[in-house]
């Protein structure tokens, strides 16, 4: 075998393993990229939800975090509800647009499920839904429709069976 075939033979072996293997590792380190980045993602609306809290913990006399709607707000304490409404429908739009898909990965499905389960408890809050078609003007249509079905969804449950005899 002269210098010329071992070098021939070389070339043929990088080019039959090392580029393989080469896109190989790219493929795994773009997807590794990609898994950081939707983490990073889902870590800054989650640091977003949070400062939101401190929002709703900044005007408790609104009750935000009860079950109940306030009863007899004041005008000025409606108009307070309805900017943080504002806020947190903003941010669910946010959430929506950056982490809803289709079809999901297990870990996308489980950082969405904290997000719906957000909504949901929103949505129960009879303030927050019937406030929705005043906060829904101009918002994704996408978003618009997951977040009305949400609602019906969590109006429906709460809403008492009746049997019919």
């Amino acid at each position: 075998m002269t210098i010329d075939d071992a070098f021939m033979l070389a070339a043929n072996a990088v080019t039959v393993i090392g580029l393989p293997f080469a896109l190989w590792t790219y493929v795994q380190q773009a997807r590794k990229e990609r898994e950081n980045e939707e983490e990073e993602a889902y870590q800054h609306l989650s640091d977003a939800y949070n400062q939101f809290l401190q929002v709703v913990l900044a005007h408790a006399d609104l009750q935000l975090r009860s079950t109940r709607a306030l009863p007899n707000p004041s005008a000025e304490q409606r108009e307070r509800m309805l900017v943080i409404f504002d806020m947190l429908i903003s941010l669910f739009e946010r959430a929506y647009l950056v982490a809803y898909k289709e079809p999901m990965t297990p870990t996308e499905q489980r950082r969405w499920n904290s997000w719906d389960d957000y909504m949901r408890e929103w949505c129960r809050r009879e303030d927050f839904a019937a406030a929705l078609e005043h906060l829904l003007r101009g918002e994704d249509p996408d978003f618009v429709a997951y977040i009305e079905r949400v609602a019906r969804e969590e109006r429906e449950t709460q809403e008492p069976k009746h049997e019919h005899i």
